[in-house]
Protein backbone atom coordinates (compact mmCIF):
# COMPACT_ATOMS: atom_id res chain seq x y z
CA UNK A 1 0.00 0.00 0.00
CA UNK A 2 2.27 2.76 -1.16
CA UNK A 3 0.01 5.79 -0.74
CA UNK A 4 -2.45 6.48 2.05
CA UNK A 5 -4.22 9.84 1.94
CA UNK A 6 -5.88 10.95 5.15
CA UNK A 7 -8.51 13.65 4.98
CA UNK A 8 -9.79 15.31 8.14
CA UNK A 9 -11.62 18.50 8.97
CA UNK A 10 -9.60 21.51 10.05
CA UNK A 11 -11.58 21.44 13.30
CA UNK A 12 -10.41 17.93 14.29
CA UNK A 13 -8.59 18.29 17.60
CA UNK A 14 -7.62 14.64 18.07
CA UNK A 15 -3.99 13.88 17.20
CA UNK A 16 -3.22 11.77 14.13
CA UNK A 17 -0.02 9.86 15.01
CA UNK A 18 1.39 9.29 11.52
CA UNK A 19 4.46 7.25 12.48
CA UNK A 20 2.48 4.85 14.69
CA UNK A 21 -0.26 4.48 12.06
CA UNK A 22 2.31 3.93 9.31
CA UNK A 23 3.84 1.07 11.28
CA UNK A 24 0.44 -0.52 11.89
CA UNK A 25 -0.50 -0.22 8.22
CA UNK A 26 2.82 -1.74 7.18
CA UNK A 27 2.02 -4.68 9.47
CA UNK A 28 -1.47 -5.03 7.98
CA UNK A 29 -0.32 -5.03 4.34
CA UNK A 30 3.16 -6.53 4.71
CA UNK A 31 4.87 -3.42 3.33
CA UNK A 32 7.83 -1.30 4.42
CA UNK A 33 7.81 2.33 5.62
CA UNK A 34 9.91 3.32 2.59
CA UNK A 35 7.04 2.29 0.29
CA UNK A 36 4.10 3.23 2.50
CA UNK A 37 3.52 6.97 2.51
CA UNK A 38 0.87 8.60 4.70
CA UNK A 39 -0.24 12.13 3.88
CA UNK A 40 -2.69 14.30 5.83
CA UNK A 41 -4.89 16.91 4.18
CA UNK A 42 -7.01 19.12 6.40
CA UNK A 43 -10.19 20.40 4.78
CA UNK A 44 -12.69 23.09 5.75
CA UNK A 45 -15.68 20.81 5.32
CA UNK A 46 -17.08 17.88 3.38
CA UNK A 47 -20.50 16.83 2.25
CA UNK A 48 -22.61 15.23 4.92
CA UNK A 49 -23.02 11.47 4.79
CA UNK A 50 -24.44 8.90 7.13
CA UNK A 51 -20.95 8.35 8.56
CA UNK A 52 -19.56 10.25 11.52
CA UNK A 53 -15.88 9.80 10.75
CA UNK A 54 -12.88 11.70 12.05
CA UNK A 55 -10.74 10.69 9.09
CA UNK A 56 -11.48 9.64 5.52
CA UNK A 57 -8.74 7.18 4.55
CA UNK A 58 -8.10 6.82 0.83
CA UNK A 59 -5.68 4.00 -0.03
CA UNK A 60 -4.16 3.47 -3.46
CA UNK A 61 -2.73 0.00 -3.85
CA UNK A 62 -1.02 -2.10 -6.47
CA UNK A 63 -3.32 -4.86 -7.73
CA UNK A 64 -1.75 -8.26 -7.11
CA UNK A 65 -3.36 -11.69 -7.55
CA UNK A 66 -2.99 -12.45 -3.83
CA UNK A 67 -4.86 -9.26 -2.93
CA UNK A 68 -8.28 -10.79 -3.41
CA UNK A 69 -11.47 -8.95 -2.52
CA UNK A 70 -11.67 -10.86 0.76
CA UNK A 71 -8.01 -10.14 1.60
CA UNK A 72 -8.41 -6.42 0.92
CA UNK A 73 -11.72 -6.13 2.83
CA UNK A 74 -10.13 -7.85 5.83
CA UNK A 75 -7.16 -5.48 5.58
CA UNK A 76 -9.47 -2.45 5.46
CA UNK A 77 -11.15 -3.61 8.66
CA UNK A 78 -7.70 -3.90 10.26
CA UNK A 79 -6.92 -0.36 9.09
CA UNK A 80 -10.12 0.85 10.76
CA UNK A 81 -9.05 -0.87 13.98
CA UNK A 82 -5.60 0.73 13.77
CA UNK A 83 -7.23 4.16 13.70
CA UNK A 84 -9.68 3.16 16.45
CA UNK A 85 -6.67 2.22 18.61
CA UNK A 86 -5.85 5.94 18.48
CA UNK A 87 -9.42 7.06 19.22
CA UNK A 88 -10.10 7.93 15.56
CA UNK A 89 -13.17 6.87 13.58
CA UNK A 90 -12.03 6.05 10.05
CA UNK A 91 -14.05 5.74 6.86
CA UNK A 92 -11.72 3.61 4.71
CA UNK A 93 -11.65 3.02 0.95
CA UNK A 94 -9.14 1.31 -1.29
CA UNK A 95 -8.57 1.62 -5.01
CA UNK A 96 -6.29 -0.81 -6.83
CA UNK A 97 -4.28 0.08 -9.91
CA UNK A 98 -2.62 -1.87 -12.68
CA UNK A 99 1.13 -1.82 -12.13
CA UNK A 100 1.77 -1.64 -15.88
CA UNK A 101 0.09 1.76 -15.86
CA UNK A 102 1.93 3.28 -12.93
CA UNK A 103 4.90 5.64 -13.22
CA UNK A 104 6.87 7.45 -10.57
CA UNK A 105 9.75 9.93 -10.77
CA UNK A 106 11.16 10.65 -7.30
CA UNK A 107 13.33 13.71 -6.72
CA UNK A 108 17.02 13.15 -7.27
CA UNK A 109 19.15 12.87 -4.18
CA UNK A 110 21.18 15.95 -3.32
CA UNK A 111 23.09 14.35 -0.44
Amino acid sequence: MPLVKLFCKQTLTKPIPLAALQQKLCNVWGTKPETTKLMVTRVDDWTSESFDEDVFVDIRSYAKPERTREFVLDGLKQVQRAFADHNLVANVRCESYDGERYWHVPPSSTK
